[in-house]
């Protein structure tokens, strides 16, 4: 499973060193209204810390579940702030994340060809939907395996035991014994299997937010007007606080061993604070309407919008949704869907101000 926070590691380099693809290129530039470069880096400024602050706290809460009785993954509301947090990555994923891919993708400062020949914001989603698919599958593939043929291992030395103690003493208690390290060994595979999905979904999860959460940092950072970032302040906290809640529900549910949750955590937490500080250091010389950043924002945006719709959909609302005990608990399922309508409502009407 460590394997996977390499590949996030270097994903996250890239994306530094992306922007450096706008440099110089300042074709169709626009007259930016209202430019105050002091003004502007003190809301830049608030806003790397109020986001920083937000997203630490939303990815915090559902972990806290080991202290607070309340927020664990068994408790009935542990559903319902997972249903509420996947409503806001689903709508993060359509309603802001996608629009503004098919904004850039479609800018007339690209060119026509191919640009305006052919829906590249669909295909890079509906592409970026089926990648994720297949990491979900053989990532999970490979790991169950790998679980199995330890448990395997395991039960083998068990059997030997249990056959050299049932030559000493009778052969019923021997069968006894091979019956219960069967149901034993049902029991831990089923465990263990649930155990490397949540990992698997919490490391791809995570992937997908990162992606978009850079770009729009960078795209903040780069602004020099204060009134285009002083409603995106506000916003981009509550849209980091509950994306934060959702992707902190999977990490708890995966149970990491602590130092893996620290990493985690905090690489969600400094990912767009740090695009922030990216888009201060180069906003003398990036041009957000030339086409090199346009094809960059485009592509990346789409394809995080592929990833955090299929997470939502697929491996969140399906999995809880059609959980058993939702299922057979009706007023859980009530509330469920209450919370999904709720985030994904509240998440939407942030689009009007990000």
């Amino acid at each position: 499973m460590a394997k996977l926070q390499p590949l996030l590691l270097t994903l996250f380099c890239v994306l530094l060193l992306l922007p450096s693809l706008a440099f110089g290129d300042c074709t169709c530039d626009t007259e930016d209204e209202g430019r105050d470069k002091t003004q502007a880096l003190k809301y830049k400024l608030a806003a790397i810390a109020s986001i920083l602050v937000a997203g630490a706290i939303g990815v915090c809460i559902p972990i806290l579940g080991k202290t607070i009785s309340a927020l664990r993954p068994e408790k009935d509301i542990f559903f319902f702030i997972k249903a509420f947090a996947a409503g806001v990555i689903l709508s993060t994923g359509f309603i802001h994340v996608l629009p503004d891919a098919f904004e850039s993708l479609t800018s007339p400062c690209l060119s026509e060809s191919p640009w305006q020949d052919f829906p590249f914001t669909g295909f890079v989603a509906m592409v970026s939907a089926i990648g994720t698919l297949m990491v979900d599958s053989f990532a999970t593939s490979y790991y169950k395996k790998s679980h199995f043929n330890q448990d395997q291992n395991g039960v083998g030395d068990v059997e030997k035991e249990g056959e050299h103690e049932g030559h000493l003493h009778v052969h019923t208690h021997a069968t006894h014994g091979h019956a219960h390290g069967s149901a034993s060994l049902v029991d831990n595979n089923s465990a263990s299997s649930d155990l490397v999905r949540h990992r698997v979904i919490s490391q791809v999860l995570e992937l997908g937010i990162v992606v978009h959460s850079v770009i729009i940092g960078i795209s903040l950072g780069a602004s020099e007007s204060p009134k285009t970032i002083r409603p995106l302040v506000a916003a981009l906290t509550f849209h980091q606080f509950f994306e934060g809640m959702g992707l902190g529900g999977c990490i708890s549910q995966a149970k990491f061993k602590n130092r893996a949750v620290a990493i985690m955590v905090t690489f969600f937490s400094l990912t767009t604070p740090v695009g922030i500080a990216i888009g201060i250091g180069i906003s003398s010389v990036y041009n957000e309407n030339s086409p090199n950043a346009l094809i960059f924002e485009g592509i990346f945006n789409a394809a995080s919008a592929g990833i955090l719709i299929y997470m939502a959909l697929v491996d969140l609302l399906a999995a809880d949704f059609m959980n058993p005990r939702v299922q057979s608990n009706g007023r859980l399922q009530i509330g469920t869907n209450i919370s999904l309508l709720l985030g994904a409502g509240l998440m939407s009407l942030l689009a009007k101000w990000a």
